[in-house]
This record gives C-alpha cells, structure tokens and sequence, in this order.
C-alpha cells in the first residue's frame, strides 16, 4: 500500500501562479496544504474557489521558520514542499509515486533538481538549477535556522535524489527580480552580521567582479547567451554587491552610535575670573 503525501505549498501574493501550480501537483498528492502568510491579492480566494485545498493562514516568521511550523500541519507521512512558482511534471510525479509505492527505511529525504525559466527563457547554467531537498519524510528532517536561502537538515547517507526535473518559472520581469532580490540582500547582510562578518573595500570593488568571472565563465553563464548574461550581471553587480554595502551600512550605523557614547557633551567655557557676562545690548546702554 503506498503511503500518503501532502504538497505543502507557501504562498504571500501568488494569484498569477498558484492555480497552475496546484493543477499540476492534484493528480500526486493526497492532500494539498496551502500555507499563507497574509496574502492581499486574492491568492487564498482563488484557492478557495478551486477546492480540493487545506488552507492554513500563518503569521511570516521567516523562511526556515514558517515552513518548520507549516510541515507539523501536514495530515500525511510524507511531505513534497512545492513553490506556487513552480511545476511537478508528470515524470516527476510517477517518479515521486514509485518511492512511495516502496519507501525505503534507510532514506528520509530526496533532492530535486530544477529546470528554471528566467522571464521566459530557460537557464542551463549559472547554478540556478542546484538540487534541494524537497521530497521528506515528516518528523524526520527541519529547516536550519536561517533568515534566507534555507536548506534541509538531513543526514547524507539517509538522503537520495529523484532523477526527473521540476519546473521553476523563477522570475517573470525586472520589478519582481529587484523586490525579491532587495528583500534577499537584507536578509543576507542581517545573516553574514550576526555571523561576525563585515564589510571593506575588498568587499565591494572585488568580489563582485570575482562572483561575475564565477558565474558567467566558471558556471558556463556565457552558454545561456544574453540572458545568461543578465542572470550572472544580476547576481554579481545587484545581489553580491548590495548584499555587501548593506552590510557595510550595518558597521557605519554601529560606529556611529559608539562615537556618541564616547565623544562627551560640549560644555559652555567658564566665565573669565574678575568678569560679569555681558548682559546684551540693553544692559551697554544703560
């Protein structure tokens, strides 16, 4: 007997695409658990409206955090986290079948490997389509405790990872990249802070140019042609670099607070021995 799933989807303003996403993880899941976290745009109406949902509103706490809270709301043994932005295909979700017709004891998480669109165009290269664990067993694996960019904690050896791709439309136009981008270099300079790191000139005039050469040479960029070219500009000259002067703006704020604590008030000078202050210029008069 196969044992059950839920697609655990979190979503903050996603009505342009949390109806295909859920279209597309109905016919794998037996139960489909959308977590929002205070979406304005309809997105939880539209969800309603299509049925056959568990709809959950949590208050944000973070990435790692929300979704911790949101897999202890899942009805079934296993969990398949989803993005409304992306897609299971239907080799994906006969592969994700298979598992669960014969899960093995020794495994308690698998990785999935992306396929990503950037603004349509898909991305081979640039390391946007690193696998992540998405495929868990509940009760076996948690989120580290990160601000951004979190990632699964889970044993290697008691990992495996799935062969076939999920879809991710990842971005679909300059004004969604740079308000999820300049919320993702905050949180990051608040991460590498807390982590003792700081900010100099290093800092901001070489290591972007060093993530460019990574990125576009070294992760073969330059192969995705012009638009690999902006997705590697992006990440090195927006991300990396105003990830870095954030944290630089961090340091200045900090040690402009300790001058105030060590530079004293100025005081008045004393008046001068065998002298009256001057009274102004009614008291000259008279």
């Amino acid at each position: 007997m196969p044992e059950k799933l839920t697609v655990l989807i979190p979503t903050k303003n996603e009505r342009r695409n949390i109806r295909e996403c859920i279209e597309s993880v109905r016919p794998l899941a037996d139960e489909i658990l959308v977590v929002d976290s205070g979406s304005t745009d309809g997105t939880v109406d539209i969800v309603n409206r299509m049925g056959g949902c568990r709809v959950i509103e949590q208050p944000w706490t973070g990435y790692a955090d929300f979704k911790n809270r949101a897999m202890l709301r899942a009805s079934h043994p296993w969990i398949l986290f989803v993005d409304a932005d992306e897609r299971l295909t239907p080799e994906l979700a006969d592969e994700i079948q298979a598992v669960l017709a014969a899960p093995s004891e020794r495994v308690d998480a698998y990785t999935v490997r992306f396929r990503t669109y950037f603004m349509g165009h898909r991305l081979r290269f640039s390391s946007w389509n690193n696998p992540a664990v998405r495929l868990v067993r509940s009760g076996r694996c948690r989120f580290t405790a990160r601000r951004v960019h979190e990632s699964m904690e889970v044993a290697p050896n008691r990992t495996r990872q799935l062969k076939n791709q999920l879809l991710h439309f990842s971005l679909r136009d300059y004004d969604e990249y740079f308000e999820k981008y300049t919320r993702y270099s905050r949180l990051s300079a608040e991460e590498l802070w807390e982590r003792g790191k700081r900010a100099g000139t290093y800092d901001l005039l070489v290591r972007p140019f060093l993530r460019f050469f990574q990125l576009y040479l070294l992760k073969g960029g330059f192969l995705d042609g012009a638009v690999g070219i902006q997705v590697c500009m992006l990440m090195a000259f927006f991300y990396s670099f105003t990830k870095r002067a954030r944290l630089w703006e961090m340091q200045r704020v900090q040690q402009e607070a300790e001058l105030r604590l060590v530079v004293p008030k100025q005081r008045s000078a004393p008046p001068v021995r065998g002298m009256t202050p001057s009274a102004g210029p009614a008291s000259k008069a008279a």
